[in-house]
């Protein structure tokens, strides 16, 4: 899906209350359905963090959640969903480990009648029923920006995520509208351009040791694409001296990327406010489960309702808003506002004197 056609399809979310094609389910009181959670893997900081949260919301509000995990085999996830739906769900929360590998998930659940919520994770080329999302287009874009506002000549290295993830490429075309401008001028030169399969920050050290031999270590700065390939980067950069010395981007506001901004190490994160993801799939999980309209299910101040398109169909999909973090708004946003960090794991490698008052 094109940037233009992302936007057009946010346009359509303020001109109406758009109507879904998903068939409600019966109705059911909520201490009496059950959701199925299907994630990727929780190699990665913010899974763990949103498994938790979902939990809790089950917890609060009295209902039964299955959650499974297919530690990064696609084979898995499917046979792991298949399981959840023999087990009776009412709705299925799909975080998707390849976007274009799910479509079996969707068509089981088609045949039983289970309404599917891709979380985070489009699932491409299938008759799926709602989409919770970020704006990963603006992610790639203030990923960018903020690197090339500090660098804005020289040489770079560019990381992209898992090709396999449709966020990756999404989050690549945000990049590229700021990137391209640079490089057409002559001003930045892309030493070395890759997509790191799975997000794996091991491929991103690798990468990053490639494009340093290529460039002679003569590199300016780093687009990575996530918190996890910045700190693959980040190893290959100290490793030559480098480490704080070159701009360096990420997303997920994971932990020790926090540390690594307040330190100086790392540049911007895109603080996706994983709360509102949650909650909002959560909200409309329940919704489904009840019989509920989905539509007016979700608290408004938590994003927009748009529809986009995953080669299938357009898909009723909501979209949470992200903000790029800095060493100068991250107290502020994500230790006091948002309570996401604790002042104390952020900065603990910063001497004592130097903590914010």
């Amino acid at each position: 899906m094109t940037r233009k056609g992302f936007a057009g399809a946010l346009l359509l979310a303020g001109c109406a209350v758009l109507a879904s094609t998903a068939v409600f389910a019966g109705q059911k009181a909520v201490k009496d359905i059950r959701v199925g959670v299907s994630v990727g893997h929780t190699q990665e900081e913010r899974w763990q963090r949103e498994i938790d949260m979902f939990q809790q919301f089950a917890d609060e509000h009295g209902f039964r959640l299955m959650v499974q995990s297919a530690e990064n085999n696609a084979d898995n996830q499917i046979k792991q969903c298949e399981n959840l739906f023999n087990q009776g769900i009412d709705v299925l929360i799909l975080q998707s480990l390849d976007a274009s590998a799910v479509a079996p998930i969707i068509d089981m659940a088609k045949e039983e009648g289970i309404p599917v919520i891709a979380y985070d994770r489009f699932a491409m080329n299938c008759d799926l029923d709602y989409y919770i999302t970020f704006d990963s287009f603006k992610v790639g874009a203030v990923q960018a920006r903020f690197v090339t506002d500090v660098a804005p000549k020289g040489n770079y290295i560019w990381l992209k995520g898992g090709p396999e993830d449709n966020n990756a490429h999404l989050v690549a075309q945000g990049q590229e509208s700021i990137l391209k401008p640079y490089v057409d001028r002559g001003d930045i030169k892309i030493v070395l351009e890759q997509w790191c399969k799975g997000w794996d920050p091991n491929e991103a050290l690798r990468h990053t040791e490639n494009g340093l031999t290529l460039a002679g270590n003569d590199i300016q700065a780093v687009v990575a694409s996530n918190d996890g390939t910045a700190g693959g980067a980040v190893q290959a950069l100290d490793a030559q001296g480098l480490a704080g010395k070159v701009p360096i981007s990420g997303q997920d506001a994971d932990l020790a990327a926090c540390q690594r901004i307040v330190q100086g190490i790392q540049t911007v994160t895109a603080y996706k406010p994983l709360a509102k993801l949650n909650r909002a799939a959560c909200e409309l999980a329940v919704a489904l489960g009840t019989g509920k309209d989905p539509m007016t299910s979700i608290d408004p101040a938590l994003g927009v309702w748009a529809k986009l398109d995953n080669n299938y169909k357009l898909v009723d999909s909501f979209s949470v808003d992200v903000i790029p973090v800095t060493r100068d708004n991250l107290y502020d946003i994500l230790v006091v506002q948002d309570k996401f960090h604790s002042l104390e794991d952020v900065y603990r490698n910063i001497p004592r004197d130097q903590w914010p008052k």
